[in-house]
């Protein structure tokens, strides 16, 4: 007949005799094994990360050199390369006598000087009126005689023109509502004066274009 023996395993020992010692330190044993084995598992593992690692930085710093070559090249580019500096304004003195010498042409033809000095305050409309016809018409001959004009532009006064870029802003002034850029459309208001040709007498050494008219005594 077969006999059972029931193993209750929530009991705990009571008593520590030499088995349990032989027991207790096979575990110790084999759990420093174990710790030993882990810590050779983990240094070998760190080896393994470090040996490829130190080509890759070798690759690296090799790839590195012709860049930092190439920034060095484009430095030295940009310090040999300056940008052009711009030209300086030359302002040109203008001579005082072509000026006095065109007043004493307007002063011989057309008594210019006198018509703008003159108080006209006690003439009236009809006198100031006979006054300006003849300085105009001495202005117009001292002009006419010494100087060549023509218009600025060729179309008619109150026409549409279109200003395209790059005009010349010397020689058409803009008036009223500027915006943007060209092309600028617009009516033609004025249609300007240009001197083409100058023929002022030469001046003979000596001479003193200050006086515009000289000075007339009677005797």
């Amino acid at each position: 007949m077969n006999t059972i023996y029931a193993i209750d395993l929530s009991l705990r020992p009571t008593t520590f005799d030499l088995w349990h010692v032989c027991l207790a330190g096979t575990v110790a044993v084999l759990s420093l094994v174990l710790i030993v084995l882990l810590l050779s598992m983990v240094i070998a593992m760190m080896r393994c990360k470090k040996k490829p690692a130190e080509p890759r930085l070798q690759a690296v710093a090799v790839k590195a050199e012709p860049e930092v070559k190439i920034v060095e090249k484009i430095v030295e580019v940009e310090k040999i390369v300056h940008a052009p500096a711009p030209e300086p304004v030359v302002l040109k003195e203008a001579t005082p006598d072509a000026a006095l010498q065109l007043l004493g042409l307007l002063q011989k033809e057309a008594r210019f000087i006198d018509f703008i000095k003159e108080d006209i305050s006690a003439y009236g409309d009809a006198d100031i009126g006979i006054a300006a016809r003849v300085v105009h018409e001495g202005c117009n001959k001292a002009i006419n005689e010494h100087f060549t004009l023509a218009p600025v532009r060729s179309e008619q006064e109150g026409s549409k023109i279109t200003l395209p870029e790059g005009f010349d802003a010397a020689s058409v002034r803009l008036t009223g509502n500027i915006v943007g850029t060209a092309p600028f459309k617009g009516t033609l208001v004025h249609k300007g004066w240009q001197v083409t040709n100058i023929r002022l007498p030469k001046l003979t050494q000596g001479h003193n274009a200050a006086i515009i008219a000289a000075a007339e005594v009677e005797l």
